[in-house]
C-alpha cells in the first residue's frame, strides 16, 4: 500500500499496543489502567455519597454537595453515624 502517490513516510500504527516504557517505569497499558481504576473509583465514590446523603436528609442539594466531596463524605459517614 505504499508508493509514490502515499504522503505517509512513517510507520503506522495497526492498533496493536507494544509493552513500550514509559516515564517512571511503568509500561504504557498499566498507566491506562490506573486512569481508568482512578476514573471508576471517584465515579463510585460520588454514587455513595449521593446515595448515603439521600438516604440521611432527603434533599437534593445535600446530594449534590456530598457527590461533589464524594469519598471524603463516605470517610466521614462512616466515621460519625451512630
Amino acid at each position: 500500500m505504499t508508493g509514490p502517490d502515499t504522503p505517509h513516510t512513517g510507520p503506522v500504527f495497526d492498533g496493536t499496543s507494544y509493552d513500550r516504557q514509559s516515564e517512571g517505569g511503568f509500561t504504557m497499558h498499566k498507566v491506562e489502567r490506573t486512569r481508568e481504576v482512578v476514573r471508576s473509583g471517584i465515579t463510585m465514590g460520588s454514587a455513595l455519597a449521593i446515595t448515603i446523603s439521600w438516604s440521611t436528609h432527603q434533599s437534593i442539594l445535600w446530594a449534590i454537595l456530598h457527590g461533589f466531596f464524594s469519598w471524603l463524605y463516605v470517610i466521614y459517614f462512616a466515621i460519625t453515624r451512630n
